[in-house]
């Protein structure tokens, strides 16, 4: 077996996230974006002496309890690729794969509680950020997401099922506004063009719009007849802000080095467990506020009492968590990254009414030795890839009695959680929150507590 060769196979099992197995010629294959059950045609893209990974080319034959996509792009859009999979054995599946690394590395019991289902099982995000480009080379103008298994092409997604109408209509008039004068995308192989993205949030409480175009500083932009086609769309939500920021680094992300604010300001207002939260446009913010309800509730009922606790909230956003859990704790100590996520966070604990919160700007690794204050419960939410490997040893030698790891990426739970547990700390709990239906990703959220307490 070499690369390229094509191989059939049927999918026996999978890993997270979305990684089919199965075994050819007594080789363990992995699959990307193939599931269990379904019999495909895939092409080896390494391979090694016991194992190789392969892409899928083609499925030849359904797994038994595929259904049709619920989404019109399903089978272009690389968004969510379990749009053929009926909900409930969604969640099974995320369950069993997060059950799976977890008994990899756990060797004592703990309790591992059933998944939480979201709310919303469609237009549950409250923020997308969609990419302009075209799906063939030097073909019309498009804007929406990138093509499944495609780095550069980009698929108009006028439909999509996960945002509600009001997404649909604004990213439909904004590429027909472009469309008709011609302002072109953003290539990222020349780093020549002018429009990169559509960064668009909406609160689900109080239906409050935010809108801001990220472009380059290569052409510019018509302002009054940019807010103008904005606020002549008919939409259920009200638009409080339209944006305008320029970045022109080559980073294949959405931020600004320069923001004008073109109409109204740059914030929207969501509700969570009866507090009231501001947020900007670059601020993190759960993209399921329903969901977050939930998760944050998990969070609240595995720590239990907040009772003259000192809680240390790291990787605090724009401070949701630190905020729910201050009405009865002693302190509330939050670290973030983002300057601008941590002014919404320090803005969020007035708005609250909440005087025992402090929101403080800087890398985790470098602030965290600033604090002088003993923990006692730290709350982990860290980005995707996980808690910095020198950060960690610096947290855990705060030696709380409590700590909450909340992971969106069970990959980076898998790495972080042996050093919690060869530093005296056992896993209580565990419960998965389905954040992200549709897609293989879940939220997990972890109880430990140290052994001598």
């Amino acid at each position: 077996m070499k690369k390229n060769d094509i191989i059939e196979v049927t999918i026996e099992d999978m890993n997270f996230p979305n990684i089919g197995k199965t075994t050819y010629e007594g080789k363990r294959i992995k699959i990307k974006n193939a599931i269990t059950g379904q019999k495909v045609r895939a092409r080896i893209s390494r391979s090694r002496k016991d194992s190789a990974e392969a892409k899928v080319v083609e499925v030849i034959e359904p797994a038994p309890y595929e259904i049709k996509p619920g989404c019109d792009h399903f089978s272009f859009c690389g968004g969510c690729s379990y749009q053929n999979i009926p909900y409930e054995k969604q969640l099974t599946m995320k369950e069993n794969q997060v059950k799976g690394i977890l008994n990899g590395i756990l060797s004592e019991p703990y309790e591992f509680l059933p998944i939480v289902p979201s709310p919303k099982k469609t237009e549950y995000r409250n923020k997308m950020e969609f990419s302009f480009g075209d799906e063939v080379k030097e073909g019309p103008l498009t804007l929406g997401m990138h093509k499944r298994n495609s780095f550069h092409s980009i698929v108009n997604v006028s439909g999509c099922s996960i945002v509600d109408e009001d997404f649909r209509q604004i990213l439909c008039k904004i590429l027909g506004y472009f469309q008709g004068n011609s302002q072109p995308y953003y290539h990222k192989r020349t780093n020549i063009g002018f429009l990169r993205y559509l960064l668009v949030r909406k609160a689900e409480k109080t239906g409050q719009i935010l809108i801001n175009l990220i472009t380059t500083s290569q052409s510019t932009l018509n302002e009054k007849e940019f807010v103008d086609l904005i606020l002549n769309i008919e939409l259920k939500g009200t638009v409080k802000c339209i944006a305008h920021s320029i970045f022109d680094g080559v980073a294949d992300v959405a931020r600004a080095d320069t923001m004008k604010i073109l109409y109204g300001e740059d914030k929207i207002e969501e509700e969570l467990l009866g507090l009231k939260f501001n947020i900007s446009s670059f601020s993190f913010f759960q993209t399921n506020s329903l969901g977050a309800e939930k998760l944050y509730s998990i969070v609240r009922d595995f720590i239990g009492t907040t009772k003259d606790k000192t809680i240390f909230d790291l990787y605090s956003g724009t401070g949701t968590i630190g905020q729910i859990l201050a009405p009865t704790a002693k302190k509330i100590i939050g670290i973030e990254l983002v300057e601008e996520a941590v002014e919404k966070a320090n803005e969020n604990a007035k708005l609250n009414n909440l005087t025992n919160c402090t929101f403080i700007a800087g890398d985790v690794l470098k602030k965290i030795d600033e604090l002088n204050d003993k923990p006692d419960i730290i709350v982990l939410d860290p980005p995707r890839e996980g808690i910095h490997p020198k950060a960690i040893d610096k947290i855990i030698n705060y030696k709380p009695e409590t700590f909450i790891y909340i992971s969106c990426k069970p990959t980076s739970l898998e790495k972080d959680l042996p050093v919690f547990l060869n530093n005296g700390y056992r896993v209580e709990k565990v419960q998965c929150v389905d954040m992200f239906p549709m897609t293989p990703h879940t939220e997990v959220v972890v109880l430990l507590q140290h052994q001598n307490y």
